[in-house]
């Protein structure tokens, strides 16, 4: 294990937030975990940096995961199985997948970070959920010093949730995924967007490689490259109300949209919320909310996070007097 001390950390987060780490490593093989757990400092563990948002100097140390490899475990006529290290980014395993003719996670594709983040985050896009695909994982137990591998019931999985964000929490490092994947995919297209880009594309004929390249056109209409402006995705969850209180905005506003969860929830789109709320292209210096996303606050130069905060803080008290919703924030603080 090399120990670096006071490392900046802005070229580990799509932020771009200049920070330093008290103490950094990089995990490049899982034999390194053993040492690492025998450092007395709070341990902080970083992947793609895409879903952080760092406010303050980093106390402890920051492992890197650098874990790669993409191997069949096993398959079928029907389905295979890949099992996936964790420091190997989440869009190449999309393509990985689609370049091979396997389906399941190709509406997902362009989605920023790593692959130990889809379990803990269970990320999810255009009707599709990383817990649809997942078969196990498997991570390093800080307090036992071992490997335990969980089956995806153990998850526990739910909205942009899971026990890793739970009960697990920094008590573990998540190593690898194991992926079950389709030979003979049905294809979700539910959502009206996608549909669309696919007919603009010409597409007749459904496959993963076209609806992956479908979502990746979309997110390119709409979304900040992190190399041109520092941004962490999507900042807030889609919130959930009951059907009652939808009701309740509809006879108010008639053009609220939704999506219905369940006979008695409803999901309503946070980037209209905040759209409603004036907060669309907003900008004050260097930080401000996207012109083309509401859902995604952006540092257009050297913001601080501590400030990025106070505009999601901002944009959660007008969500919450404006429609009594409130918003939660997606991305990790640190």
């Amino acid at each position: 294990m090399r120990l670096q001390h006071n490392v900046s950390l802005k070229p580990y987060n799509t932020f771009g937030i200049d920070v330093s780490a008290e103490l950094f490593t990089e995990v490049n093989q899982i034999n390194d975990l053993a040492a690492i757990t025998e450092s007395p400092q709070h341990k902080h563990i970083l992947g793609g940096g895409s879903n952080l948002l760092l406010t303050q100097p980093v106390n402890g140390l920051v492992i890197h995961n650098q874990l790669k490899g993409i191997t069949i475990e096993k398959e079928d006529d029907e389905s295979v199985w890949l099992n996936v290290q964790s420091g190997e980014l989440w869009h190449d395993l999309v393509l990985h997948a689609v370049n091979n003719g396997w389906g399941g996670i190709e509406n997902l594709a362009l989605i920023p970070g790593t692959v130990g983040a889809s379990p803990i985050q269970n990320i999810g896009a255009y009707g599709v959920e990383a817990k649809e695909t997942i078969d196990s994982v498997t991570f390093w137990y800080w307090k036992e010093k071992t490997f335990l591998t969980y089956s995806n019931r153990e998850c526990a999985f739910g909205y942009r949730d899971s026990i890793f964000k739970h009960q697990l929490k920094d008590k573990v490092f998540i190593t690898s995924v194991v992926y079950k994947l389709s030979k003979k995919p049905e294809y979700n297209t539910s959502y009206g967007a996608l549909k669309e880009e696919l007919a603009n594309m010409g597409v007749f004929e459904l496959s993963a490689k076209a609806i992956a390249y479908a979502v990746m056109n979309i997110r390119n209409s709409k979304l900040p490259d992190p190399k041109e402006i520092g941004n962490a995705g999507s900042f807030f969850k889609n919130p959930t109300i009951t059907r009652k209180q939808y009701e309740m905005l509809l006879a108010k506003y008639e053009s609220i949209p939704m999506y219905p969860v369940s006979n008695e929830l409803i999901k309503i789109p946070a980037a209209w919320l905040i759209e409603r709320c004036g907060w669309k292209g907003f900008r004050k210096g260097d930080l401000g909310v996207h012109a083309k996303q509401a859902l995604v606050l952006v540092n257009y130069g050297n913001a601080k996070g501590k400030d990025l905060w106070k505009l999601s803080d901002d944009i959660v008290t007008t969500v919450k007097a404006e429609f009594n919703i409130v918003l939660e924030r997606e991305v990790q603080v640190w």
